[in-house]
C-alpha cells in the first residue's frame, strides 16, 4: 500500500516553520546552491527570507534545469468554462454559491461553438472548466462535452470537481488525459475557514484527489495552492511535497505544478497574505530546482510584462487567449468570470512573446504550430 499524502503532511503537523525560515543563514542557501537534487528541507531553505539575495544565481541554475529537462518549448493551453453554477461557499471564489451572479451552463451544441472558436487560433489543448456542481455539470455531461471536444483538439484536460477513481477511469475512456485539481492551501485549519459549506469543505477527498486520478492511470496530474490565502512558504512547501510524493509512487504520471495568485473577483474577499512578485519568482525557481521533471504553469492570472520575464526561470506551460465567462468565446458572455485575467494578449501575441524570448511556442504535444 502507498498510503496517502496525509501521511507525509501529519509527519509536519507540529514542524515550527517561522523558526526554521528565521534560521536560515547565508551560508545554508550557498550550500543548497552546490547541490544537484535537493531534500526537502533545502527546498524550505530557498523558500526562506534569506534566500531572495540569492535570487540571481537561483534563476540561473533554475534556467538550466529547465533547458536540460523541457528544451526551448513552452506548451500552450486554453481554459474553456462551460458551466458556473457551483455548491460551494468558498469565501474566495466568484463563482461561490451565495454570490448574486448569472448563472449558465453551455448546451452541447454551444460548447461545440466555443470549441470551433479556440481551435481556429491554432490552439490544439484545451482545458474543460465548471463550477462544482455535480447536479448541474453531472459525470454524464461532461462525457458529451469531451465528445465534442474531442473532434477538435489533440488534448482534452478537465478542472472540475473531484471524483472518485472509477469516474476518471471511465473519463480517461472518452479522451480526457489530464486533470488539474488545486487543494487552494494545505493549512488544515485555514482551509476549514475558506471553504465554509459545500463538498469542498472535506479536505482530506480533496487533498487525495490527485492520487485517485494517477491510480485511474491519468496521463497529466497538475497540482497547486491558491497562492495569497495563507504563508506562501509553507503553501509552496507543501505542494512541492505532494508533487515529490506523486511522483515517487506514480512515475508514470506527467506532474505540473501551478502557481495561481488570487485575482480580483465577485465579492469581498480580502487577500491576507498578498504574494508579490519577487515571491512568486522565488516559489517558482525554488520548486524547479526540487521538482526538475516537473511541468511548471503560468497562467493569464498575471499579466503580460510578468509573464514575458517568468520565460526561462522554470515556466513550462502558458494558457492563452483566456475568458472566464461560459459562453466567453464564441458567445460575448458579459456575465462575471470567475476571476478577472490580467493577461488580455490574444493566442497570436502570446506565441509571438515566446518567440522573441527565443522560446517556441507548441499548441499540440511535441508539434510546433
Amino acid at each position: 500500500m502507498k498510503g496517502t499524502f496525509s501521511n507525509e503532511l501529519a509527519r509536519f503537523s507540529n514542524f515550527d516553520f517561522p523558526s526554521f525560515l528565521e534560521r536560515v543563514r547565508k551560508e545554508d542557501v550557498e550550500r543548497v546552491l552546490l547541490k544537484e537534487t535537493l531534500n526537502e528541507f533545502d527546498f524550505l531553505t530557498l523558500l526562506s527570507p534569506s534566500a531572495v539575495e540569492y535570487l540571481e544565481p537561483l534563476a540561473q541554475k533554475a534556467h538550466k534545469s529547465t533547458l536540460a529537462h523541457f528544451g526551448r518549448v513552452i506548451s500552450l493551453y486554453t481554459p474553456l468554462y462551460i458551466s458556473n453554477y457551483c455548491e460551494n461557499e468558498c469565501l474566495y471564489c466568484g463563482f461561490r454559491h451565495s454570490n448574486p451572479m448569472q448563472r449558465r451552463k453551455l448546451p452541447v451544441r454551444k460548447v461545440k461553438m466555443e470549441a470551433e472558436e479556440i481551435a481556429s487560433s491554432g490552439i490544439r489543448n484545451v482545458l474543460l472548466l465548471t463550477g462544482e456542481s455535480r447536479i448541474v455539470s453531472s459525470v454524464s455531461y461532461i462525457k458529451e462535452c469531451i465528445q465534442t471536444l474531442n473532434q477538435h483538439f489533440a488534448s482534452v484536460s478537465i478542472e472540475i470537481y473531484p471524483l472518485e477513481k472509477d469516474e476518471y477511469a471511465s473519463l480517461i475512456e472518452y479522451g480526457v488525459d489530464g486533470i488539474a485539481v488545486y487543494q487552494e492551501t494545505y493549512d488544515k485549519n485555514l482551509y476549514s475557514t475558506m471553504h465554509i459549506d459545500g463538498p469542498k469543505s472535506d479536505y482530506l477527498f480533496r487533498l487525495d484527489t490527485p492520487q485517485r486520478a494517477a491510480e485511474a492511470r491519468m496521463r497529466q496530474v497538475n497540482i497547486g495552492a491558491l497562492l495569497g490565502l495563507g504563508e506562501f512558504q509553507k503553501d509552496v512547501f507543501f505542494t512541492g511535497l505532494h508533487g515529490h510524493w506523486l511522483q515517487n509512487n506514480y512515475p508514470e504520471i506527467e506532474l505540473g505544478v501551478s502557481f495561481p495568485r488570487i485575482q480580483p473577483q465577485a465579492g469581498d474577499f480580502v487577500c491576507e497574505h498578498p504574494l508579490t512578485d519577487q515571491e512568486l519568482v522565488q516559489s517558482i525557481v525554488a520548486t524547479r530546482l526540487f521538482l526538475p521533471h516537473a511541468g511548471i504553469t503560468i497562467s493569464t492570472r498575471e499579466n503580460s510584462a510578468l509573464r514575458r520575464n517568468l520565460i526561462g526561470l522554470g515556466v513550462t506551460r502558458m494558457s492563452a487567449g483566456s475568458r472566464t465567462q461560459v459562453g466567453g468565446y464564441s458567445l460575448a458572455a458579459a456575465e462575471e468570470g470567475q476571476f478577472e485575467i490580467a493577461d488580455k494578449s490574444s493566442v497570436y501575441e502570446v506565441r509571438e512573446m515566446i518567440e522573441q524570448r527565443g522560446y517556441q511556442p507548441v499548441c499540440k504535444d511535441w508539434q510546433a504550430i
